[in-house]
């Protein structure tokens, strides 16, 4: 099951490229662009072949009336959806769906450590913005590869000056998230988006120092996992049906189109609403979600089909699940 969406027609009005591999696109709903905070994110109804599809991207910096403001990052081996919009020219025609926010900034903290890892600037350029003109204490940390792979970066310079630090990794300088978060003043919070391992670095962190859970918070997005995705293939219980999940689609995707209804909310990995019982494996799982703990990874008993992904040929449940 899908959320409820409110779609509308756009324009793309222009293209550039911010950076290797990360385009932005600058989209123009036919009857403007509706309010939104920074974290927020639309979806976009794409093309993967003749399969209608949606995708959410992170807006941009900060509101503006008249569009909206994404940047995708190429990926060779994803699912089809940066394909598709790199394909995009001035003029095309897109559906997009309302601003939604899952990670919304809050006012009234202390402090605050923002913490983004590649694309994943895109969401903390606007929220380091709105702290800055707040008069906010907070610091910026990027981390990327190579200098490169920096996209955004002299905007979220020139609106928050020394606050912002920058990782390049391959210079051999990575962000230490024990460290960082020692730094951060009691009672601060932290937001991070970027990929599964900086991810799980931070979690693992943020856990051992004590600090309350409702205080880190995360965007995640589903294409970054531990290996890269190849087809497989799901028995599910107590039906006499076998589904294929090529490379370039997700599980839940799969088994929807196959007739398996599943109740999902966020399908980005965070929620764990879609969450399945797995009965057996012959091969391995990608768990590719935020939502499930490491003890429950290990476990090797459920998995979020949203994004998660496995190899070789997996048994699951589907039926009515006791936490």
């Amino acid at each position: 099951m899908r959320a409820e969406h409110v779609w509308t027609d756009a324009t793309v009005r222009a293209t550039s490229a911010l950076a290797r591999d990360v385009l932005a696109l600058e989209i123009a709903p036919l009857d403007g662009a509706r309010l939104w905070s920074p974290g927020a994110h639309i979806d976009v109804s794409i093309l993967v072949g003749a399969r209608a599809e949606v995708r959410s991207y992170s807006l941009v910096g900060e509101w503006n009336p008249a569009r909206y403001r994404i940047a995708v990052k190429r990926q060779p081996q994803g699912r089809g959806g940066s394909a598709y919009m790199w394909s995009l020219e001035p003029g095309a025609r897109l559906t997009v769906g309302a601003p939604n926010n899952r990670f919304e900034l809050a006012h009234d903290s202390p402090d605050y450590l923002l913490v983004a890892g590649g694309i994943g600037i895109t969401p903390i350029l606007g929220m380091a913005s709105s702290l800055a003109a707040s008069g906010a204490n907070f610091r910026v940390l990027y981390g990327v590869r190579s200098r490169a792979d920096l996209a955004l970066a002299d905007e979220i310079g020139a609106a928050v000056g020394d606050r912002l630090e920058i990782f390049v990794s391959g210079e051999g300088r990575r962000i230490e998230a024990s460290a960082e978060i020692a730094r951060l003043g009691a009672g601060g919070e932290l937001y991070l988006c970027g990929p599964l391992g900086m991810i799980e670095d931070f979690r693992r962190a943020w856990g051992a120092s004590g600090r309350p859970p409702s205080a880190f918070r995360v965007e995640t997005f589903g294409s970054s996992g531990a290996f890269a995705p190849e087809p497989f293939r799901v028995r599910v219980r107590g039906r006499e049906i076998e589904v294929a999940v090529p490379r370039d689609r997700s599980m839940l995707d799969a088994l929807e189109a196959a007739g398996v209804e599943i109740v999902a909310d966020c399908r980005r990995g965070e929620c764990g609403v879609c969450a399945v019982d797995i009965i057996d494996v012959e091969g391995r799982i990608d768990h590719r979600d935020v939502f499930l703990s490491d003890h429950q990874r290990r476990d090797g008993r459920k998995m979020c089909p949203c994004v998660s992904r496995a190899s070789g040929q997996i048994a699951i449940d589907v039926g009515r699940r006791e936490d």
